[in-house]
């Protein structure tokens, strides 16, 4: 995936100190990432943030997928 791709995805050092937000709003990708892994589905979220858009959680899970690939770490080994 590119990062062009992901046009939803924008960075500001002006808001929530430059972490990946949706749409220049401070609604950032961990945020969206956090619920998900919590048990809220894409359903749960637009309605308890309605200016979302189903692209918009689309994007913060692929972007944050695309991040994950990046990095190497052993976590949970000994």
């Amino acid at each position: 995936m590119e990062l062009r791709q992901l046009d939803r995805i924008t960075f500001n050092p002006a808001v929530m100190g430059g972490k990946p937000c949706i749409r220049g709003m401070r609604v950032t990708v961990g945020m969206i990432v956090g619920m998900i892994a919590s048990g809220h589905d894409t359903a749960e979220i637009l309605r308890l943030y309605p200016y979302l858009e189903p692209d918009d959680i689309r994007q913060a899970l692929s972007y944050a997928a695309w991040r994950a690939e990046e990095v190497e770490a052993a976590i949970g080994q000994q």
